[in-house]
């Protein structure tokens, strides 16, 4: 299991716990989402995390969703939900 893997799989189990702008970076990473500034026009679905500590769990469930969107699991109009 890679570390995009495990860090997704924490944040699926625990979304309440402890979770750092890091662990979205290296869960989009892994699953070939961009990280980038929202301002990029080509981006379909915008993805909003605060860089605040901890990551609110909020914050944490949105990235998941956008996960399974891309993996085919949840239609993608329902993933930035």
């Amino acid at each position: 299991m890679s570390e995009g893997q495990k860090r997704l799989e924490a944040m699926r189990r625990n979304p309440q716990g402890d979770g750092r702008i890091e662990d979205v970076k290296v869960v989009c990473r892994a699953y070939g989402i961009s990280f980038t500034p929202p301002n990029h026009p080509s981006q379909e679905t915008i993805l909003t995390v605060p860089f605040a500590r901890p990551i609110k769990a909020v914050y944490k469930r949105k990235p998941v969703k956008l996960v399974d969107a891309v993996q085919g699991a949840v239609p993608a109009e329902k993933a930035g939900r």
